[in-house]
């Protein structure tokens, strides 16, 4: 009789936790509603509190083609949260004595502008000054393609430097590379081996791998820009991006990665603190990540048409992983939804303008527009239904109508406000304005 009361209380018990979890939730299933109803957003996202999955949501499909839906088990490429990892490697190496921080990296790349006076250190907190490849329009004519470390390394090299080393921060992928480099030559061992050996198998993370190219069938996930409907984007290949962005994951082993990593089971405690020294607002791989009073700490990732972010806020032990394959809204504001029903905060649901332009419509905006005291023109094209901006030297992305003459891109906090009658373009973003005037 005394288990059997055990056993019903424990029943109780856990069917009144279950309840609160699923109330805790309900704004956060509310967005992901409206995401999935107005074709936002696909993906997924998950929460650990005291290092256990509490919520998971997947919406929208792995796979256009083929119509299959997403799961919480479905791989995504995770972009820079790759850093984190590959920050860890380094860490791991210095541990092992292999490295310092303060050891320069003249020996590993003499032809690196300022390598004399550019430390490991410097790398991993983006204070080296070494140009970033990605921001190059010629980075575009080669990213798909299979590249040697050579090849990368002359590509970094004659890009040069773009501030004298230490004197600020910057954020650099090229400094990821060089790191990744100097792993497989003090391991011999390439970075996928590495990332293997040193971290998957130690901490079983089941679906995590250095990315190839995509394979569907093991519920790898294609990705998708949108320009008036989704389209399949390129594939960055491994070669190009290595250490710096070219992990897969799924959001629950993301959050199993970053709790390890915070219990000091990856690298040691005084590894960690030193991963955490943020100077500038960047620390070594690694962020820091304020909500309200409470401090976290995590990455954010980009490649292609996928975008991902991982916090954690170690004090009240809760973790947010999310992974998406296709957006249409800024990540920052899913992380805010989630983050405010964890801490018990209140936020807005979004709301759509539902008035429909023609394609006839959208020609007031078109042309090319100038501001004499910034270095870039922003070209306003269409296609079709979707009005589409370029700024000079980077990737088109397509405007969503927000109102009157207004537009966004929201992945990136962009606001265009156009008053076509005096051929102006207003951009807003970061708490800016700047004008810009139709030639």
């Amino acid at each position: 009789m005394k288990s059997r009361s055990y056993f019903f209380t424990l029943f109780v018990l856990f069917s009144v936790t279950s309840f609160a979890q699923e109330q805790k939730f309900i704004a956060l299933d509310s967005l992901f509603q409206i995401l999935d109803e107005n074709n936002r957003f696909m993906g997924s996202l998950s929460i650990s509190e005291n290092g256990k999955v509490t919520y998971s949501k997947a919406i929208g499909k792995v796979d256009l083609a083929s119509g299959k839906s997403s799961d919480n088990l479905t791989k995504y490429r995770i972009g820079s949260i790759s850093k984190m990892f590959t920050a860890c490697l380094i860490f791991q190496a210095i541990e092992e004595n292999k490295l310092s921080l303060k050891q320069n990296i003249n020996l590993f790349f003499p032809k690196i502008t300022g390598a004399k006076e550019i430390s490991i250190g410097n790398l991993l907190n983006h204070r080296s000054g070494i140009h970033n490849y990605t921001n190059d329009t010629s980075y575009f004519n080669y990213y798909t393609t299979s590249k040697s470390q050579k090849e990368m390394l002359e590509i970094i090299q004659a890009s040069g430097s773009d501030f004298k080393p230490n004197s600020k921060a910057e954020y650099s992928n090229s400094n990821y590379i060089l790191l990744s480099f100097i792993l497989e030559k003090i391991y011999k061992k390439s970075y996928e081996e590495l990332l293997d050996i040193k971290i998957i198998q130690p901490q079983g993370l089941k679906n995590t791998y250095f990315g190839k190219k995509l394979e569907l069938a093991k519920n790898e996930s294609a990705s998708y820009r949108f320009s008036g409907k989704w389209e399949l984007e390129n594939e960055t290949h491994s070669s190009v991006s290595l250490g710096a962005g070219g992990i897969v994951s799924t959001t629950e082993d993301l959050l199993f990665f970053i709790t390890k990593l915070f219990e000091g089971k990856i690298i040691n405690t005084v590894s960690l603190e030193q991963m955490m020294k943020f100077e500038d607002g960047y620390g070594m791989g690694i962020f820091p990540v304020p909500f309200y009073d409470k401090k976290g700490f995590g990455h954010t990732g980009g490649i292609d048409g996928f975008s991902s972010f991982l916090y954690t806020f170690p004090e009240e032990k809760i973790s947010i992983a999310l992974t998406s394959n296709g957006s249409r809204f800024n990540n920052n504001d899913i992380a805010i939804a989630a983050l405010s029903d964890c801490f018990d905060k209140s936020f807005s649901l979004p709301s759509f303008y539902a008035v429909a332009l023609t394609s006839a419509d959208l020609d007031k905006y078109l042309g090319s527009y100038a501001n004499p005291e910034i270095p870039i023109k922003i070209s306003i094209t269409k296609d079709y239904l979707s009005l589409i901006a370029q700024a000079t030297g980077q990737p088109s992305f397509t405007l969503e109508l927000i109102g009157k003459d207004s537009f966004e891109f929201s992945p990136a906090s962009v606001e265009i406000q156009f008053i076509p009658d005096k051929n102006l373009l207003i951009l807003k973003q970061g708490g800016g304005e700047f004008t810009f005037t139709r030639e």
